[in-house]
């Protein structure tokens, strides 16, 4: 797969994401040995995103002349593990054409389930749709449902796939009983979406969601608690979230994580 992967062919990448997913890689070791308390990853710097180097398989890790220890994890697990510390995966650094990193935004996907997040890099702006039906049967049903402290829409367009509008939301609480409330408030209000616009919510307490990260940036409430919907917001060009996709190719350089 490293071998077909191109800038802008998201296919590709996709289906490379899924080898990662259910593979293995070899992780480099900057400081330490596999399983011990004090073994550090290797890290490089590309376009100002951190990655952690592995090579994907035993051939590939001779190939590289690696001389200090490394150890051998699932693709998903090390996934796990980089991607809430906003590291990536960067995979045979020593190819020719420099390998290819996968952001972290993307190895959050091979944890979460790359058919449950949208492939990226992603398009986000304020939806052009002409709904305002939906968007007020929402906040009527919004005041009504008191874990709801505000909403915020963006219009999402996947590398790969069909475009959705994303309702963003605030809550009071995440209790299990609140969260019930608001999909049932999700479920009385859809009916007013004309048919075929495909409708997704995003928790803007979610730190790591791309969605929920632009909302928080460029999107004001259409519905709020304490102000009762407020204005409407200003056209925001579409935009795209850092981090996301398939990045350049650089050199690298080797350091501890």
């Amino acid at each position: 797969m490293l071998r077909q992967v191109a800038p802008g062919r998201y296919d590709t990448y996709e289906a490379l994401l899924r080898a990662v997913a259910e593979g293995r890689v070899w992780m480099l070791l900057w400081h330490g040995q596999a399983g011990s308390p004090d073994a550090q990853y290797g890290n490089m710097e590309v376009d100002g995103l951190g990655y952690a180097p592995c090579v994907t398989s035993a051939q590939e890790l001779a190939a590289s002349g690696w001389n200090r220890a490394h150890e051998v994890v699932s693709g998903r697990s090390v996934a796990a593990a980089l991607y809430p510390d906003r590291w990536g995966l960067w995979l045979n650094p020593h190819a020719p054409g420099g390998g290819v990193g996968i952001p972290w935004l993307d190895l959050r996907r091979i944890t979460g389930g790359l058919d449950r997040l949208p492939a990226g890099p992603l398009r986000l702006s304020e939806p052009a749709a002409d709904i305002p039906q939906f968007y007020a049967l929402l906040a009527q049903n919004a005041r009504n449902t008191p874990a709801v402290r505000a909403l915020r829409r963006a219009w999402v367009q996947p590398a790969l796939g069909a475009a959705y509008l994303a309702i963003g939301l605030d809550l009071y609480d995440t209790s299990r009983a609140a969260v019930e409330s608001v999909r049932l408030m999700m479920q009385q209000s859809v009916g007013a979406v004309p048919d075929g616009l495909p409708v997704s919510t995003v928790s803007l307490a979610d730190e790591y969601d791309p969605v929920a990260m632009w909302m928080r940036a460029n999107a004001r409430p259409f519905y709020d608690r304490d102000a009762y919907g407020g204005g409407t917001p200003a056209p925001v060009a579409p935009s795209p979230v850092s981090g996301y996709g398939y990045p350049p190719q650089h050199g690298w350089q080797a350091g501890a994580y």
